[in-house]
């Protein structure tokens, strides 16, 4: 399944308190589940918080699923971006 980065837009997120954050992974664990009841393919893998930013890792079968998470849980898919390879500091060593 693709893996996907997801910039959100989201002011002031990178101060919200645990529980502000909490509800917002309750609330797209929701979503995620009601999508999942429906047959569609779509993983939350986490998500990093910064100042009015969150970038979340997803796995989704497409795009268009990411947009449909975004539209129903109501948290902004500001940029989507299919990932196509990882590297790592392994990636430097010799085959």
């Amino acid at each position: 399944m693709p893996r996907f980065v997801i910039e959100r837009d989201i002011p002031k997120i990178g101060s919200a308190e645990r529980e502000a954050l909490r509800a917002a992974a309750q609330k797209s664990n929701g979503v995620l589940a009601d999508m999942k009841a429906e047959k569609k393919n779509i993983q939350w893998e986490h998500s990093y918080v910064a100042g009015d930013k969150t970038f979340c890792i997803y796995l989704a079968d497409n795009a268009a699923l990411i947009q449909e998470h975004a539209k129903r849980s109501g948290f902004p898919a500001t940029k989507v971006t299919e990932i196509r390879k990882m590297i790592d500091p392994v990636t430097a060593e010799p085959g």
